[in-house]
């Protein structure tokens, strides 16, 4: 069996990677180990940049039927509202974020790929990857494979990187989050995504639809399946203090656990990182999916090109783009953290600082077209001149 390329993993940036090609003409194999998609994720949030990637390959118009548009992003400390970044003054056709979960976003692509005839291979384990001069050689469940180019898309684990022999820089220090979909009764507003900064951890508060709300804190050793209790007990102590709020009811809970990590290259050969594969690092400021589906675009798009008789180097220029992107979303994520974690005898100054900024309207857009990733479209212009 042949393919143009194999991509392996099936998330969104597997997902997307696959449906920029197929949608160029390019033959291509998708494979997942899993029986099922994940019907709970824990990525939420959809960037006013991802959201023009995604309309590359047709795919934001109908995520955005299916999801809530937040316009603005606050910073907190309890009822303390430290700065506000305003998402609607964004130069985009998406002035805003979009908060879904990634199983709807996986939903959707998958179901794009579906009506292009690309179906994902699911239950498959790579174990095998030769390198045969021309592509590659995959062995998948005892069955050889034959492909042009390898993507691994498959995660912090990536079986792809292992097998390719490409390093991944010794983990930074183990961060453990829980995350949850609950109900709350709350003050809070219904269109707007909230950090609260606590010196225990930030608390990550963004409502979904149907009136769903998801929340993603730091904490020293997360339960597996956190309660009702639990994540009261995470609300009281960093959300809102005059006026709490009250879970009624918890949908879906579960841990995570990260380092902050970056692969030696996002190409070897034949075969190419993106997504997690490539890059992991908190979830402060919700970029890591999103850097992914920026990934699986570019990288859909450099292949794409070859294909049509385009320079084998365009592989390399996406790892020259890529890198620096990822790069910056790791420090960005990191400072999120230590943000959030200042002791208390710096709190006071932090929270000065925070509301000097929000002051100036030149350093609001700043911080709003990065947390965007707008900003990362405008690096890449600069690179393509």
């Amino acid at each position: 069996m042949s393919t143009d390329v194999l991509v392996v993993g099936a998330g969104p940036t597997g997902l997307a990677t696959a449906l920029t090609l197929a949608r160029r003409g390019v033959d291509v194999t998708l494979l997942d180990k899993l029986a099922e998609p994940p019907t709970t994720s824990r990525a939420a949030v959809v960037h006013a940049y991802t959201l023009e990637v995604l309309d590359r390959i047709g795919a934001a118009a109908p995520l955005i039927a299916q999801a809530v548009r937040t316009p603005r992003f606050t910073v907190r400390d309890r009822d303390r509202v430290l700065l506000t970044v305003p998402f609607h003054e964004l130069p985009s056709r998406y002035p805003y974020a979009l908060l879904v979960s990634q199983a709807v976003t996986e939903a959707v692509l998958a179901e794009q790929l579906a009506d292009l005839g690309v179906h994902v291979r699911r239950q498959c384990r790579l174990t095998g990857l030769t390198d045969t001069g021309d592509g590659v050689l995959a062995q998948v469940d005892g069955e050889l494979l034959r492909a042009r180019f390898v993507v691994g898309a498959d995660g912090l684990h990536s079986t792809v990187r292992q097998l390719a022999g490409i390093g991944f820089t010794d983990p930074s220090d183990e961060e453990s989050f829980v995350l949850a979909d609950v109900r709350v009764r709350s003050v809070l507003p219904r269109d707007e995504a909230a950090l609260f900064l606590a010196r225990p951890g930030p608390l990550i508060w963004a409502p979904l639809p149907d009136g769903v709300v998801r929340l993603v804190a730091a904490v020293a050793d997360a339960p597996p399946a956190p309660d009702r209790a639990y994540l009261q007990a995470l609300l009281d102590e960093r959300g809102p203090a005059r006026r709490p709020d009250r879970v009624t009811e918890v949908l879906w809970g579960s841990r995570f656990r990260v380092h902050h990590r970056i692969a030696d290259t996002f190409r070897a050969g034949s075969v190419l990182l993106a997504g997690d594969a490539g890059h992991v690092h908190s979830p402060a400021g919700g970029q890591g999916m999103n850097l992914g589906i920026c990934d699986a675009v570019a990288l859909g798009t450099a292949l794409a090109d070859v294909f049509d008789g385009g320079p084998d180097t365009l592989l390399d220029d996406y790892d020259t783009r890529q890198r620096p992107m990822a790069e910056d979303v790791m420090s960005f994520a990191a400072g999120l953290t230590r943000l959030a974690t200042v002791s208390p005898a710096r709190r006071p100054a932090r929270d000065v600082l925070l509301r000097l900024i929000g002051a100036v309207p030149p350093v609001r857009r700043r911080i709003a077209l990065r947390l965007s990733g707008l900003s990362h479209r405008e690096a890449d212009a600069e690179l393509s001149r």
